[in-house]
């Protein structure tokens, strides 16, 4: 297996990455779009794109494990109501990041800012949604089958914005609160970063050294933020979730317009 020591990198390189880790575990256990942080610093010590995406998966791998464990220690995880959609992701993550190097996600990064603003101004508008639990809109097996298969394959292919997809959904369709959401969609994300990552071990895309600096800071991170969610609740979540939302929106739309 291809690896690819740090030791030839500046030191400072260590912990620059275990800081990226730390920031990245924060946002992400709050409302996903630790990659926005991660991705960018690993492509600046010249990785390729796919090698920064395996090295992604590993590193966020350590952020959502810790992240789910605290929710479910706190009792935010009602994991029998997770086993359908864990199957469900676990495949098609798997699929997706099979054919990541196949396509083109151009198009994807020309819809996929579209429907996270349409999110974030949603949001801004229903300013009592996710506050409280609400009455269900659809019945938790072909949630968690539908929505596995839809969003662990994209997640696998392209990834920005799944943990808001996730979140709205539980709040929207499950009538979740949106603390319970966060912590039900980390285990979602959790799910799929396996997946993936098992696909990217197999083609010798996954840095082991940066990505264990990295997700070594995840765990950290990772603590501080669920930490947070649990004991400030759904006021603390909401403003960072649409700034995460809105700062994905962004960065995916500069991309296109680059024509990356």
């Amino acid at each position: 297996m291809r690896l690819i020591a740090i030791s030839m990198q500046p030191f400072w390189i260590y912990p620059a990455l275990f800081l990226t880790g730390v920031c990245a575990g924060f946002v992400d256990s709050i409302a996903g779009g630790g990659g926005l942080i991660t991705v960018p610093v690993l492509l600046s010590m010249g990785l390729s794109p796919t090698d920064a995406l395996g090295t992604n998966k590993l590193q966020s791998s350590f952020g959502s494990a810790s992240a789910t464990f605290h929710y479910t220690r706190a009792g935010l995880v009602r994991w029998r109501d997770c086993r359908d959609g864990i199957i469900a992701v676990s495949i098609s993550a798997v699929f997706g990041s099979l054919v990541v190097s196949r396509i083109d996600p151009h198009y994807l990064r020309q819809a996929i800012p579209v429907l996270l603003i349409a999110i974030a101004v949603y949001l801004l508008f229903r300013p009592k949604l996710g506050a409280t639990e609400s009455r269900p809109r659809m019945a938790l097996l072909p949630f968690n089958i539908g929505l596995g298969l839809v969003l662990g394959f994209y997640d696998g292919l392209f990834g920005p914005g799944t943990g808001t997809f996730w979140a709205m959904a539980y709040v929207a369709l499950l009538g979740f609160d949106l603390r319970r959401a966060t912590a039900h969609t980390k285990v979602m994300n959790f799910t799929s970063n396996i997946g993936s990552l098992v696909v990217f071990l197999a083609t010798h895309h996954v840095l082991f050294d940066a990505g264990i600096v990295m997700g070594i800071g995840q765990l950290v991170g990772a603590r501080l933020g669920a930490g947070a969610v649990i004991k400030r609740g759904t006021e603390f979540i909401r403003p960072i979730f649409i700034s995460v939302v809105i700062l994905i929106s962004i960065k995916l739309l500069y991309q296109s317009l680059r024509g990356r």
